[in-house]
């Protein structure tokens, strides 16, 4: 276990799931599923057993410090990277990945978004050991989520069935339309991308200095300042300069090998109000329901309000309720398009509407 290390995302802001995801609190810290603790928090222990707590580390904005450090005390300062511009998931990994590097050379890492509901646990904990186990190939491992549904908010995964353990990708999609998604759901052969990556040090290097060679160099020019007083300011050179890029479009669809592991584990990405309603338990009514709330003649929706407030509700059917501190959205689920939006039209209104 000692050379396992996570690398948990956490800077992202998911005005998707507004009024409760605001810029300056983004979802990955609050109790979205109400179970007392929050997605960053359940992200962390997830691993347990898996990877030591002193090899975790947390990629977030300079603004969220804080909440990582309230929300996972055991981490120490250095183990909290700070980025001082969004610039997607590929210098997200790289800066992690180069620091640990400083640290050991034979590390192996497993990356994983903060946000990400996986309710079957022991079944996520033995796909991350395969995980581990067969990118000691020298190749790249993802996570493929066997899909439910023709799903336009996810990307897919083409695979090749020849191994018991992990299958050759084949190709990546980005989100497809419709009817492309229900013609991958008929073929039997795509999964969704959960975006976890494993892989071994030497593995990352190699493909980020073939594909992306300026990005390798400016995070290899690092080795000197990570874990000193200097590195603060050397990130905030190479974010100015650096590629916008995701991991996947930038490493992952051009590497020369990467294989899936075909999962059941419960996930969702819990990117909306819809997928929070889908994983969720429902009342008589097909009702998901969190606070103070009598319903009546209410029907498939979905409402989240403040427990200290009484909230009462009548012929609604398929709405989605949600308050948190200064908002309250109503707003039909099959509508839900619209949240960014009403963000952006609140947000020109104050400021402290985002």
């Amino acid at each position: 276990m000692k050379d396992n290390y996570l690398i948990i995302m956490a800077g992202g802001i998911g005005t998707r799931f507004w009024p409760i995801s605001r810029s300056a609190n983004p979802k990955q810290f609050h109790d979205v599923l109400g179970v007392g603790k929050t997605m960053l928090q359940q992200t962390a222990e997830r691993f347990q057993g898996i990877i030591p707590q002193e090899n975790i580390y947390v990629v977030t904005s300079d603004e969220f410090a804080g909440l990582v450090e309230e929300q996972l005390p055991f981490l120490s300062k250095e183990q909290i990277l700070k980025e001082p511009q969004r610039k997607n998931t590929a210098p997200c990994i790289a800066y992690a990945t180069y620091k640990i590097a400083k640290k050991n050379k034979k590390a192996k890492f497993v990356v994983a978004p903060a946000d990400h509901v996986i309710l079957k646990e022991n079944a996520f904990q033995e796909n991350i050991r395969t995980a581990l186990e067969v990118a000691e190939e020298g190749i790249f491992v993802t996570l493929g989520i066997i899909p439910t549904r023709p799903d336009t908010g996810y990307g897919y995964i083409q695979y090749v069935p020849n191994d018991i353990k992990a299958q050759k990708v084949k190709t990546f999609t980005e989100k497809p339309n419709l009817e492309l998604a229900q013609a991958f759901l008929e073929s039997g052969d795509y999964v969704w991308n959960a975006g976890i990556f494993v892989f071994k040090l030497p593995t990352f290097k190699k493909e980020l200095e073939k594909h992306q060679s300026r990005m390798a160099e400016q995070f290899e020019e690092g080795l000197a300042h990570y874990y000193t007083q200097e590195e603060e300011s050397f990130i905030k050179k190479v974010y100015a300069v650096c590629k916008n890029i995701s991991m996947d479009v930038g490493i992952m669809e051009k590497a020369q090998e990467v294989k899936v592991i075909l999962s059941d584990i419960g996930w969702s990405d819990l990117g909306t109000w819809q997928s929070l309603y889908e994983i969720n338990e429902k009342d008589a009514n097909n009702n998901v329901v969190e606070g103070n709330v009598i319903t009546y003649d209410t029907q498939n929706c979905i409402i989240k309000t403040p427990a200290e407030k009484l909230v009462i509700i009548q012929g609604l059917k398929g709405f989605i309720v949600a308050e948190h501190g200064n908002a309250l959205m109503i707003c039909p689920k099959d509508q839900e398009q619209e949240v960014k939006k009403f963000v952006e039209e609140a947000t020109a209104l104050d400021p402290k509407f985002s």
